[in-house]
């Protein structure tokens, strides 16, 4: 603990946040000269809470509490998504916002890292009652956000509408058109091509990239998947495209498991019908603690944070983790992992595909040029395997983790920054 940290930046509990300065305070020792920049990694630029009254359809007034949090802007301006969950809460921002900046660097993207949420149980409400919860969101943050200054995106529960409502929300408050203020946005509206296939795409590129270079073949490996929304489901539909059998998906309602691979049409399908994978034909149900201990090659935790724990991380048998979720393995159980011999695809990786095209749907908005699908996805391939080509050699170089490798190439792009800037006054 930093005693001259707020209370509020401190964590002595393995939450979100001091999850993240776990991280960086690994990484510490490896950044030379820039050691002594470390603390702008620890204390957030911009931290704004704000109240979300809204009038719900049967007349009553209620209040949501909504976050921004803008973690640093020395490469260039915010950029991370919104999510609406029941659980969200400001040390999960503020460290999503910090994974963030570090995801952005360690792509080379001219980003800083920014999060928000609203915790809200979007399930809850009609949807013309979580509209009126995303604009006056979005009026709150007022100049908070902008296209220079701070650009949200989809997040968990949150879409392209979601994203249509924040942008025209935000053009009515300014009088202008401004479609760079958030990505993710529907194709008529100014959004990108493959944007919504983009952070399973890359959860993809990483798998294969990590098999590729330990000299196991795709074909035929055995993967689970933990999450079936946008980013389990478009990872595991191309990696059974390309050969592999996903033997077990879990979600909110529980699991499943076929050792023979699940058919992910009739899974798409079920859960579509369902709300669930539970229940799924000839696949058989588990419960969603008994997922980890599931027989397969690959494990991709897709859903939330800190679901990889030293309670479960010992009965994992994959040797392969690539992190589809933001934060879901806990530093304690890095440490069991790495002891095991497991490979770890850090999040800050392996789900860049999004905030890649993102980046991609920003500069297409600035010069009203927009490309094709196969241009995005070319573009996207190009930028993941490049900066996965650099964090695996440096990991090798060094005998580290592909973790902390991401965090050495990602903290010293972020601080050079810090330092060629200086301080202003």
């Amino acid at each position: 603990m930093n005693a001259s940290l707020p209370s509020y930046l401190n964590s002595e509990d393995v939450g979100p946040w001091g999850n993240y300065l776990s991280q960086v305070d690994r990484v510490a020792p490896h950044l030379g000269d820039f050691q002594h920049l470390l603390e702008t990694l620890k204390r957030p630029r911009r931290i704004l809470v704000v109240d979300v009254p809204i009038r719900l359809d049967n007349g009553t007034m209620a209040h949501f509490e909504g976050y921004r949090v803008q973690h640093n802007t020395s490469r260039g301006p915010g950029k991370g998504g919104v999510r609406f969950h029941p659980d969200v809460c400001l040390s999960e921002v503020m460290a999503l916002s910090a994974w963030m900046s570090i995801k952005n660097a360690a792509m080379n993207l001219p980003f800083g890292g920014a999060k928000g949420g609203i915790r809200i149980d979007p399930k809850l409400y009609s949807r013309a009652e979580l509209e009126r919860v995303t604009r006056r969101y979005t009026s709150e943050l007022g100049g908070f956000i902008g296209p220079q200054v701070d650009i949200p995106a989809p997040d968990v529960n949150t879409d392209a509408q979601v994203m249509a409502w924040m942008m025209d929300t935000y053009a009515m408050n300014q009088g202008a058109n401004t479609t760079g203020v958030v990505t993710g946005k529907p194709v008529e509206l100014g959004g990108s091509q493959g944007r919504k296939e983009a952070t399973g795409m890359g959860v993809f590129f990483a798998t294969r990239e990590t098999l590729t270079r330990q000299g196991l073949q795709l074909d035929g490996c055995r993967v689970a998947v933990q999450g079936f929304g946008n980013v389990g489901s478009v990872a595991a539909k191309l990696l059974q495209a390309h050969g592999a059998l996903i033997v077990a998906l879990a979600d909110h309602g529980g699991a499943i498991y076929q050792p023979n691979g699940i058919d992910l049409d009739v899974a798409t399908e079920h859960h579509r019908a369902a709300g669930s994978v539970v229940g799924c034909p000839q696949c058989e149900a588990i419960s969603a603690d008994a997922f980890w201990n599931t027989p397969c090659d690959v494990l991709i935790p897709a859903a939330l944070e800190n679901q990889i724990t030293e309670h479960n991380a010992m009965r994992i048998q994959a040797k392969v983790i690539v992190e589809g979720a933001n934060g879901p393995t806990t530093t304690g159980a890095d440490d069991l992992l790495e002891d095991m011999g497991v490979t770890i695809v850090p999040d800050v990786v392996a789900n860049a595909g999004g905030v890649i095209v993102s980046y991609f749907e920003w500069v297409q908005d600035f010069a009203s040029y927009f490309w094709t699908e196969d241009e995005v996805n070319q573009r996207l391939e190009h930028i993941m395997l490049g900066a996965f080509d650099a964090i695996w050699r440096l990991a090798q170089e060094r005998g580290i983790s592909l973790r902390t490798a991401t965090f050495v190439i990602a903290c010293e792009r972020i601080l050079r920054a810090r330092q060629l800037r200086g301080l202003y006054p």
